[in-house]
């Protein structure tokens, strides 16, 4: 039992030295305190581009996590993979606690995990939402989205730092 805690120790220690969580520094700039808004706002800005299955581009279209991952790129957060994936990155937080750039999580097609979209504020939330349409602001008290609701998380915290965690 005592090798297995030591080993345990060991090995969160050499995650943490080499990088198993990534920060961006923290600086007092109004770039670091804006991020959030940032993203928002940004985010705004790509409202009718067209979904694409697998698109990352404004230019080729979005999907859900295509979009997310391109519009936190912009701020300088990298986000990797799939919605799914993105559920594993950054901090969960209550539905009650989310803020403008904070991502929101759904269960659209039988799967944990199947759709992401950026909280805007005032119960609303920006996402690329299937094939025939295109980016835009949904509620999420609609009933479809209230029902599938799932999570969300924050890469900020207290909008001055941003933790992007890594698997």
């Amino acid at each position: 039992m005592l090798n297995t805690v030591k080993i345990y120790t060991v090995f969160c220690i050499t995650c943490c030295l080499f990088g198993c969580a990534t920060s961006l520094p923290h600086t007092s700039s109004s770039a670091d305190k804006n991020a959030d808004q940032k993203v928002v706002n940004y985010a705004k800005q790509l409202i009718g581009t067209p979904y694409r299955y697998g698109g990352k581009t404004p230019q080729s279209g979005f999907d859900c996590s295509g979009f997310v991952a391109h519009v936190y790129q912009k701020a300088g957060i990298t986000l990797s993979g799939n919605a799914t994936d993105m559920a594993t990155q950054g901090k969960t937080i209550s539905q009650s606690a989310l803020r403008p750039g904070d991502l929101v999580f759904f269960n659209t097609s039988q799967r944990p995990i199947s759709h992401v979209g950026i909280y805007v504020g005032d119960g609303q939330f920006i996402h690329a939402p299937s094939t025939g349409s295109a980016i835009r602001i949904s509620n999420m008290r609609n009933t479809y989205f209230a029902r599938h609701f799932v999570m969300a998380r924050t890469y900020f915290n207290n909008n001055t730092d941003i933790t992007v965690s890594q698997r």
